[in-house]
C-alpha cells in the first residue's frame, strides 16, 4: 500500500469547455491508466461515461479515477462546470485534499469557473492554477493570470512562462529550473526535450523568477532575511515554502500548456506531488452530535485510528449499487461489518473497488486517505458516516441547496408507473439536489431541480436508460410565500363528543422572521396556562402548516410565532388538541399578516461579445434584470445581473440568437424577493386555473 504522505485526493475544476475532462484523460495518458485518449468532441473520454455526458460533451457527475505519479498515488474527481450541477462540485470539495483549477487561455476567468473557485474558498481547499489551450486564437497566459487576480481575487504564483503562443505555442519554461521544455508536432507527451531559455525570453524569466521567489521566502522569516542579504534559497528552500503557502492559500502555483496537445502536462503533475497537500496536512474533519453540532473532536487522518469514513456519493450502474467513500480514519476490509451512525445499523462489507471512471479493479483492503467504491450497500444515503462499530462517530453532514424549479411529469400508459417509480427511487439516492414529489390534488408526479438543464437530463435518464415513455409538463417556479405585517390572535379549538373531549386555546403573535429564518417558534407563557409539555405540540401544529400558504398554496418562508398565553382543561386537554388549534391559528391568522407572494432571483452571469452588449443588456432588463456589474475583457464583456428565473426560461436560445452563438451564461440561486403585483396575479391565476383543469379530469 502507498504512504499516506504520498496519497493526493484531487479535485479537477473549471467552466464548461475549458478543458478539464481532456485535462483528466492526459492526466490518465500520462500515468500509464489509458492507453488510447478519450476525446471529449468524439464522446470517447474517460470520465464522462454516461450517455447524456458524451453526447452533450459536458460532465455531469463527478467520475473517480485513480493513478499513480512519480510513487504517488493520485484519487482524482473530474467535476461538472455547468451550473445546474455544481452539487456535484460541492459533493467532491467535502471529500479532496487539493484542486486544479482548469482556464481557458483565451477565455479566461469565466461564470461557472468563478463559482466553483468560490466554493473552493469556502472549503479551504488547496489548488493549483493550470491555463490551458494556450495553442487556441486569442490565447495569453498573462491576461488570464490578470484576470485570476482581479476577478477571483487570487494570488497566482506564476511558475512556468509559455514558449510562443496561439498556433506557436511550443512549450513552457520552468522558472525555478531555468529550463525550457519543448514539445514536437506529433502530440506526443513524451517526445519533448528540455533545453535552455530562448534568449529573447532570458530577462523575462529572470523577471518573473524573482517574482516567485520573493514570493514563496515570505513564507519563511529566516529565509526571507537571507534572501533580502542577497542569498538566494535552496531550490529544496523554496519548494518548502511554495508548498506551505499553497496549503494555507496564501497562493496558488499557476501552469500552463495545452492539455489536447499533450504540451505542459508533466510539470502540472509534478507540481501536484510538490504542492498539494497529503491528507494528514490537511485540518481533519469535524465530528458532531447527532443534532448535527460540532463536538471538538476531530477524523484523524490516520490508518491506525478507528475506522471514520464518509459516503459522498450513491450510484446505480449495470455492475449494481455504488457508494463512493472517502475513507478519513482507519481501514476497511473485505468481510469486515461496520456500523452506518445515521441509521444505527450495521452492514457486512462485500465487494470493494477502486475506480477508473466506469472500470473498477477489486480490492481486498483500503485505509485512510483512500476513495473507494462499495458494492451492495443498503440503506445508505450521501451523507451518513461509516465507522467501527465499537467507535460509533458522526462526521459533519452536507447540507445541499433547496431546488428551484420543476415540472410535472406522467408515464405515458400504466405499465410505465411502476418502472418510472423504481427509476426514480435510484435517482433521488443518486443526486440529492434532485427531489420528487406527489401533487396531492392531481396526483401527478413533480420532479424537482437545479435548473432547465438539470431536469432536462432527469427527463432524459428516465426515457433512455430506463426506457420510460413520458408526457413531460412545462417548467414551473418554486414560489414561496411570507408575511409582511404582525398579527396578535388567539384560537380556541373545543370539540366534546360523549366521554372526554378536546380542549386547547392559545394566544399568540405572528410576525415576520429574519430572511432565511424559516419557521421559528417561541414561548412566553408565564405561569402554567399553557404547560409547558403542550408547547411542542403547537409548534408541531403551525410548522406543519407552513408547507401551504394562503395566496396560492406555497410554502411559507421567514414566519415566527411566539406563544404568549391560553388556557387549558385539566381532563379535555392534550397534546393533539393543542397541535389542532395551532392548525387553526395558522388558517385563521396567515391570511390577516398581509401574505406576499415571494419569486427565486437568480445571479446570472453572461459573457458577450463587445457588439453584443447592449442587446444584451437591454434583454436582461426586459426580463426584470438588475445589472449588477459590467466587467470588460479583450474577448468580450462579462455581465452580472440578478434575474427572476421565471424570466430565463429557454434565454440560452435568445442568447445565442443576439450573440451569433458566442455568448455564454451561468446562473445560480441567489434570493427570494417579493413579486409585483402583476405577477402575483398573473400565478395566482395560473395556479386556480391549473387546479381547475385538475378537477375536471
Amino acid at each position: 500500500m502507498t504512504e499516506l504522505s504520498k496519497y493526493r485526493n484531487i479535485g479537477i475544476f473549471a467552466h464548461v469547455d475549458a478543458g478539464k475532462t481532456t485535462t483528466t484523460e492526459r492526466i490518465l495518458k500520462l500515468t500509464g491508466k489509458i492507453h488510447k485518449i478519450g476525446e471529449v468532441h468524439d464522446g470517447e473520454s474517460t470520465t464522462d461515461f454516461m450517455e447524456q455526458e458524451a453526447e452533450r460533451g459536458i460532465t455531469i457527475q463527478s467520475a473517480a479515477v485513480s493513478c499513480f505519479w512519480n510513487d504517488h498515488r493520485f484519487n482524482v474527481i473530474d467535476t461538472p462546470g455547468h451550473v445546474d450541477f455544481t452539487v456535484e462540485v460541492y459533493r467532491s470539495l467535502k471529500v479532496l485534499d487539493g484542486g486544479i483549477g482548469v482556464f481557458c487561455g483565451s477565455g479566461g476567468v469565466e461564470p461557472q469557473s468563478e463559482t466553483n473557485w468560490r466554493y473552493a474558498n469556502e472549503s479551504e481547499v488547496a489548488r493549483i492554477i493550470f491555463v490551458n489551450k494556450l495553442d487556441r486564437m486569442g490565447a495569453d497566459f498573462l491576461r488570464v493570470v490578470k484576470q485570476t487576480k482581479d476577478v477571483l481575487a487570487a494570488t497566482p504564483l506564476v511558475m512556468v512562462l509559455p514558449i510562443g503562443i496561439e498556433d506557436e505555442f511550443t512549450g513552457v519554461v520552468d522558472l525555478l529550473t531555468r529550463k525550457a521544455h519543448i514539445w514536437d508536432d506529433t502530440g506526443l507527451p513524451e517526445n519533448f526535450t528540455v533545453t535552455d531559455v530562448p534568449a529573447d525570453m532570458v530577462d523575462l524569466v529572470e523577471e518573473y523568477r524573482e517574482m516567485l521567489i520573493e514570493t514563496a521566502v515570505e513564507q519563511d522569516d529566516d529565509l526571507m532575511e537571507a534572501y533580502m542579504e542577497g542569498e538566494e534559497p535552496s531550490m529544496e528552500d523554496i519548494k518548502r515554502c511554495i508548498r506551505k503557502g499553497t496549503r494555507t492559500l496564501a497562493f496558488f502555483p499557476t501552469y500552463c500548456g495545452s492539455a489536447f496537445k499533450n504540451k505542459g502536462m508533466q510539470l502540472l503533475l509534478d507540481a501536484v506531488v510538490d504542492y498539494l497537500p497529503a491528507p494528514q496536512e490537511v485540518d481533519p474533519q469535524p465530528l458532531t452530535d447527532e443534532e448535527g453540532n460540532e463536538t471538538g473532536e476531530f477524523a484523524i487522518v490516520s490508518a491506525d485510528e478507528p475506522l471514520k469514513a464518509l459516503a459522498f456519493k450513491i450510484m446505480d450502474d449495470r455492475f449494481g449499487a455504488l457508494t463512493f467513500v472517502r475513507i478519513y480514519s482507519g481501514r476497511l476490509k473485505k468481510g469486515d461489518t461496520i456500523l452506518n451512525s445515521a441509521t444505527g445499523k450495521t452492514e457486512r462489507i462485500g465487494r470493494m473497488v477502486e475506480m477508473q471512471a466506469d472500470e473498477r479493479n477489486e480490492l481486498e483492503s483500503a485505509q485512510a486517505g483512500d476513495i473507494i467504491a462499495i458494492v451492495g450497500m443498503k440503506n445508505v444515503q450521501t451523507g451518513h458516516t461509516l465507522c467501527d462499530v465499537k467507535h460509533p462517530v458522526t462526521l459533519e453532514a452536507m447540507v445541499f441547496p433547496e431546488p428551484v424549479i420543476s415540472i410535472a411529469v406522467a408515464p405515458k400508459d400504466k405499465g410505465g408507473s411502476e418502472k418510472m417509480g423504481i427509476a426514480i427511487g435510484k435517482m433521488i439516492a443518486e443526486d440529492p439536489s434532485f427531489r420528487v414529489e406527489t401533487d396531492e390534488d392531481s396526483g401527478e408526479t413533480i420532479l424537482k431541480g437545479m435548473g432547465e438543464l438539470h431536469l432536462d437530463i432527469k427527463v432524459d435518464i428516465l426515457k433512455r436508460t430506463y426506457g420510460v415513455e413520458l408526457i413531460v409538463g412545462e417548467p414551473q417556479v418554486a414560489y414561496r410565500e411570507t408575511i409582511t405585517a404582525q398579527v396578535e390572535d388567539q384560537y380556541t379549538h373545543k370539540k366534546q363528543s360523549g366521554g372526554s373531549g378536546q380542549f386547547g386555546k392559545i394566544e399568540y403573535v405572528i410576525r415576520p422572521g429574519e430572511p432565511n429564518s424559516g419557521f421559528v417558534f417561541k414561548s412566553s407563557v408565564v405561569g402554567g396556562n399553557v404547560p409547558k409539555e403542550f408547547w411542542p405540540a403547537v409548534e408541531k401544529g403551525f410548522g406543519s402548516m407552513m408547507n401551504t400558504g394562503t395566496i396560492a398554496g406555497f410554502p411559507v418562508l421567514d414566519v415566527e410565532f411566539e406563544l404568549t398565553d391560553g388556557a387549558y382543561h385539566a381532563v379535555d386537554s392534550s397534546a393533539i388538541a393543542f397541535e389542532i388549534a395551532a392548525k387553526g391559528a395558522f388558517r385563521q391568522s396567515i391570511a390577516k399578516a398581509k401574505p406576499q407572494l415571494l419569486e427565486p432571483v437568480m445571479k446570472v452571469d453572461v459573457f458577450s461579445p463587445e457588439d453584443n452588449v447592449g442587446d444584451v443588456i437591454g434583454d436582461l432588463n426586459r426580463r426584470r434584470g438588475m445589472i449588477k456589474d459590467q466587467v470588460a475583457g479583450v474577448t468580450g464583456v462579462r455581465i452580472k445581473a440578478d434575474v427572476p428565473l421565471s424570466e430565463m426560461f429557454g434565454y440560452i436560445g435568445t442568447l445565442r440568437t443576439m450573440t451569433s452563438g458566442r455568448g455564454q451564461f451561468s446562473m445560480e440561486f441567489s434570493h427570494y424577493s417579493a413579486c409585483p403585483n402583476s405577477v402575483a396575479e398573473k400565478v395566482v391565476t395560473q395556479v386556480k386555473e391549473r387546479k381547475a383543469a385538475e378537477a375536471k379530469k
